[in-house]
C-alpha cells in the first residue's frame, strides 16, 4: 500500500520538487514588522525579502505549526484511507513536532484503523529535506511506509549538520543560543562554527578567524567519516559561497553528488544573512 509524505516548510524543499514528488508540505510562519507570513502556497514569504528585511533593522520571529493543521491533513487522510508518514522538524528546534502528536493522538481516537506515523529527524533545513528526498525515493522504489520509517531511524542519527554563521547575534535573538554563547559572535572576523550535536541541539563548535577558514574547517569535520555519497548545501543570500563548497566538497573521492538547497525564510530568520551549512551522513551516530 502506498502512503501520503508530510514535512515541514523548515526541510527548504523547492516547491516545484515537492509537487512534482507527490510530498505535502506544511509551513510554519514568519513574523515580520507585526505582519504574519506563510512560508508555503503562492504568496509565500521569500528568503530573499526577508533578508533585506533583516538587513534594514528588522527582527522576524517565527511560530511552529500548530495542531489545527496537522489535524486538519490526518483526517483528510484518514477519511480517505491512506497511510502518512510525517517526517518532521527537529523536536528540540520547535514546538512542531509536538503539535503532530497531538494532532495524530486526537485523530487516532476517531479513526483507530488509521496510520500516521512520525519521525522527530532531529534536524533542520537541508539536512531534514534530504532525509524526506530519500523518503520519497524509498516509496517511489516500492518500499512500504514502516521500511521507510526504519530508513530515516536509521540513517538521521548518522545526519551532520554543520553552520556557518556571519555572527550569533540572530541566534541568541530568537532563544537557539544563550547570551553567553553569542559573546563570541560580536568578535571582528571571527566566524562561529555550529553543529547539531546527538540531542538534536544547536551547540558552538569553534571559533574561525575569517570565512575562508571556516569553510575549510567545516568541510573537514563534515568529511570526517562518510558513509555515503551525497552531501548537502544551504545558504543565505550568498550563493557564490554556497557553489565554492560545492566543488569543495566534491574534490573529496568519496562525494559524488551536492545538492545545493537555498535556506528558507524560518531557519534564514535564526541564522541570519550570510549563513553557511554543510549536511552530510556518517558511519557511525552522531
Amino acid at each position: 500500500m502506498t502512503f501520503k509524505i508530510l514535512t515541514d516548510s523548515t526541510a527548504d524543499l523547492p516547491e516545484s520538487w515537492a509537487q512534482e514528488n507527490n510530498v505535502q508540505v506544511l509551513g510554519l510562519t514568519v513574523q515580520l514588522d507585526d505582519v504574519t507570513y506563510e512560508t508555503v502556497g503562492p504568496n509565500r514569504l521569500t528568503s530573499e525579502v526577508l533578508l533585506e528585511r533583516m538587513a534594514a533593522g528588522s527582527k522576524p520571529t517565527t511560530s511552529q505549526i500548530n495542531a489545527g493543521q496537522f489535524e486538519t491533513f490526518f483526517r483528510q487522510a484518514a477519511e480517505a484511507g491512506e497511510a502518512v508518514l510525517y517526517v518532521a522538524f527537529s523536536s528540540v528546534l520547535s514546538g512542531t513536532y509536538q503539535s503532530g502528536i497531538m494532532a495524530r493522538d486526537m485523530i487516532l481516537e476517531e479513526y483507530p484503523q488509521a496510520i500516521i506515523e512520525i519521525v522527530d529527524t532531529l534536524a533542520a533545513a537541508g539536512g531534514e529535506g534530504y532525509l524526506v528526498m530519500l523518503a520519497a525515493q524509498a516509496r517511489q522504489q516500492g518500499k512500504t511506509l514502516q521500511e521507510t520509517k526504519d530508513m530515516i531511524l536509521d540513517i538521521g542519527p548518522r545526519l551532520r549538520t554543520f553552520f556557518l554563521v556571519d555572527n550569533l547575534y540572530h541566534l541568541m535573538r530568537g532563544g537557539r543560543l544563550s547570551k553567553t554563547s553569542a559573546v563570541v559572535g560580536s568578535l571582528v572576523n571571527i566566524k562561529p562554527l555550529l553543529w547539531l550535536d546527538p540531542s538534536g541541539k544547536l551547540v558552538p563548535l569553534a571559533k574561525l578567524r575569517g570565512r575562508k577558514k571556516g569553510m575549510k574547517e567545516m568541510i573537514k569535520r563534515a568529511t570526517a567519516d562518510l558513509n555515503h555519497d551525497t552531501a548537502v548545501v544551504a545558504y543565505s543570500n550568498d550563493s557564490e559561497a554556497a557553489e565554492s563548497l560545492r566543488a569543495q566538497l566534491l574534490e573529496n573521492e568519496e562525494i559524488t553528488e551536492v545538492l545545493i538547497l537555498p535556506l528558507g525564510p524560518v531557519i534564514s530568520a535564526h541564522v541570519g544573512p550570510n549563513t553557511l551549512a554543510v549536511f552530510t551522513i556518517g558511519k557511525d551516530a552522531r
